[in-house]
């Protein structure tokens, strides 16, 4: 099955992968959220594949507006699951890779907490993972 996504499709694909990252970042505060969102980024943009593809284009589309966790996590969520929708029924198999792609990313981005992460942060994650499996 071969993969075709508009612009806009891409953008909700970014905005849900480079918004998960930001989320953790800015919910980690005890962390060091550059760090987070530096590893986070860099697990992103090694992605491989037609998902690897889309997220490695260096564009300025992805729209995390927001000045607090809780808005930017309205903005993500809800990108998170369209995303998964919207490759659930074209291509299952990079639905799979992109959910792949996200998961390792947060994890990166878990490893630079010293120590347990936080409940806020393991609660986000909790979060990004429910919507990433909601679709």
């Amino acid at each position: 099955m071969a993969l075709t996504l508009a612009d806009q499709d891409k953008t909700t694909l970014r905005t849900a992968a480079y918004g998960a990252v930001s989320l953790l970042a800015a919910a980690d505060a005890t962390g060091s959220p550059h760090k987070a969102a530096t590893e986070g980024s860099i697990a992103l943009a090694s992605a491989t594949g037609p998902i690897g593809h889309v997220l490695a284009a260096k564009t300025k589309d992805i729209k995390l507006d927001g000045k607090s966790v809780a808005e930017l996590a309205d903005h993500v969520l809800p990108a998170l699951t369209a995303a998964m929708s919207l490759l659930n029924k074209q291509d299952p198999a990079e639905a799979d890779n992109f959910r792949n792609t996200v998961n390792v990313a947060v994890e990166a981005v878990a490893r630079t907490h010293q120590g347990r992460p936080s409940p806020t942060l393991a609660d986000m994650i909790r979060k990004i993972t429910a919507a990433l499996d909601a679709a």
